[in-house]
């Protein structure tokens, strides 16, 4: 199943510097470097949109907007180049018609540029891909949005599952012990190690270690 981004068209301009905005400070409070939320290249495979006017965009400036068949165009290109066979070859053109459900002929004029796409084009291509309505054809602004929109949902989930798991810990003496004191850290190593044997070594060394830096009884 393929995601969709549900940002009306009229709206994307005004929303980008808001959707921009709520995600650097969901990165600042999960202390998530800005350079992985807004990574470019990434956010160009993501949305269809050139990394130059990915970059452009999200600071801010105009980048102008392409007509719908060079849009089209790029798109299709970005697709071609990206989502590859698991054998790491791009699609043929007759693999694109096959799976389109197409001629070779009417394939060829439309990656070549010689035809303008329909939208029945459009979504045959983009079911093919397995990317969501609207990758060929949305504004540049719209497809950053919806991008972006993903990524802030992304990192909502990872901050509602470690306020959950602070709350658990409030909630539960043991549990802050344990983390507090990197219990559950010790433990899951021991874990992995193959035999008891291991394991009671783990012990014993660590009875040796508290000896150590046991402190003298005053």
């Amino acid at each position: 199943m393929t995601e969709g981004f549900e940002v009306p068209d009229a709206a994307a301009t005004v929303l980008l510097p808001a959707v921009v905005a709520r995600v650097s400070a969901l990165a600042d409070r999960l202390g998530v470097d800005h350079g992985e939320v807004f990574d470019v290249q990434r956010l160009s495979v993501a949305s269809g949109v050139p990394e130059a006017v990915v970059k452009a965009l999200l600071g801010g400036r105009p980048a102008g907007e392409p007509d719908l068949q060079a849009r089209f165009l790029q798109r299709l290109d970005l697709l071609r180049r990206t989502r590859l066979k698991p054998n790491g070859r791009r699609y043929t053109q007759q693999e694109i018609a096959d799976g389109a459900g197409m001629s070779r002929q009417q394939a060829g004029a439309l990656i070549n540029g010689d035809r303008r796409p329909t939208m029945e084009h459009c979504d045959a291509i983009q079911r093919f891909f397995r990317v969501h309505a609207g990758f060929l054809t949305a504004e540049d602004s719209e497809a950053l949005v919806g991008a972006l929109h993903h990524g802030e949902q992304e990192l909502l989930q990872r901050l509602a599952d470690r306020e959950r798991e602070a709350a658990l810990a409030a909630a539960d003496p043991l549990e802050r012990l344990l983390q507090d004191h990197g219990v559950r850290g010790i433990a899951w190593r021991a874990a992995q190690l193959p035999t008891d044997q291991h394991r009671d070594k783990v012990a014993e060394w660590l009875d040796m270690l508290l000896e150590n830096v046991k402190r003298p009884e005053s």
